[in-house]
């Protein structure tokens, strides 16, 4: 194994058997992280779960109230006992009451501060539903698996440009290079924004709509899926300056195309951010914006690239300009 991961040269030759000896001992180093980081996942799952719970909303519906007990209604009434409960106690100690008027109003303070303290003093965290058997179980399987891929990333990106790199000629070293370091960048930053921005208003939308119409009900399966989905969508929406630049190094586009294109594009962009989870038009919004500035951060991207381009252009013709002079 040590022998096949070796830094290998453009220069050098493998055979057949060597290219697929390279691949295999670097899909079991791919293996073995996603291994390693879905048990560390898998053994941290409460955390993880509890990451995803924060985008609910903290009123609880009237279904989880029914079965709760658990209502704003209560924490008033908590407040106010509490309330009546100190009166009473300055009303025990007033001089101007009998001594067995005190002794009630003390008895009557005690009972009020005790009911005051049985109910609930904050309103609970909403937690999602299973309805199968199994499904707890399933479904934290499921979430630490995610989860570690996204943990896992970097190894799994880092092994397929070391089995890619040793094809590439220097100067191709040093485009890919910076393409390979940002697309985890760029990745990490879209489920950050997704996370941060995007989902909160998003469920809060989806799951208070019509809320006095419906028992709303939140299924853990169906609730974490919309979030990963969610975030993985726009972490891979967040490439689109890499894409958009590897489409201007193989000739296809340049940032000419992009400025005069920006209605098209504005519309495709619409047509992505629709066909992301959530289709309602605050999480569409949502994923819309970032795309629409990557857009525009990707015209200036290519221009400078075209800029650059067209610099050494002009100095391999100058330079072979000079070599014609010189043979002349």
């Amino acid at each position: 194994m040590p022998k096949v991961l070796r830094p290998i040269g453009h220069e050098e030759r493998l055979s057949i058997v060597d290219h697929l000896d390279e691949l295999r001992t670097r899909l079991i180093v791919c293996l073995a992280a996603l291994v390693v980081a879905f048990g560390v996942c898998f053994w941290q799952n409460h955390p993880l779960l509890d990451v995803l719970n924060r985008a609910l909303p903290s009123t609880p519906s009237t279904s989880a109230n029914h079965l709760s007990g658990l209502t704003s209604d209560s924490v008033k009434a908590a407040r106010g006992l509490a309330a009546a409960a100190a009166a009473l106690d300055a009303l025990s100690r007033s001089q101007h009451q009998s001594a067995a008027d005190r002794q009630l109003f003390a008895a009557a303070a005690r009972g009020d501060l005790e009911a005051s303290r049985a109910l609930p003093q904050s309103t609970p965290k909403r937690l999602p539903i299973t309805i199968g058997i199994g499904e707890p179980f399933t479904t934290t399987l499921t979430v630490a698996a995610y989860f570690a891929l996204l943990f896992a990333l970097p190894v799994l990106i880092y092994e397929g440009y070391a089995f890619v790199i040793p094809a590439l000629n220097p100067q191709e070293r040093r485009v890919a290079l910076p393409v390979m370091a940002a697309a985890p960048v760029l990745f990490i930053v879209g489920v950050v924004f997704a996370y941060g921005i995007v989902l909160p208003p998003a469920v809060h939308f989806l799951q208070g709509y019509n809320s006095q119409n419906f028992d709303i009900l939140v299924q853990a399966k169906t609730y974490y899926t919309f979030e990963i989905l969610t975030m993985l969508g726009i972490g891979l929406a967040f490439q689109l300056p890499l894409g958009l630049l590897a489409l201007q190094r193989m000739g296809t586009i340049n940032s000419r195309t992009l400025t005069r294109n920006w209605r098209y594009a504005t519309v495709i962009i619409a047509i992505i951010a629709a066909a992301m989870p959530g289709a309602d038009p605050v999480t569409t919004g949502l994923e819309m914006l970032p795309l629409v500035l990557l857009y525009l951060a990707s015209i200036v991207l290519l221009k400078i690239a075209d800029r650059r381009a067209a610099a050494r252009a002009a100095a391999e013709l100058a330079e072979i300009d000079d070599g014609l002079d010189s043979t002349a």
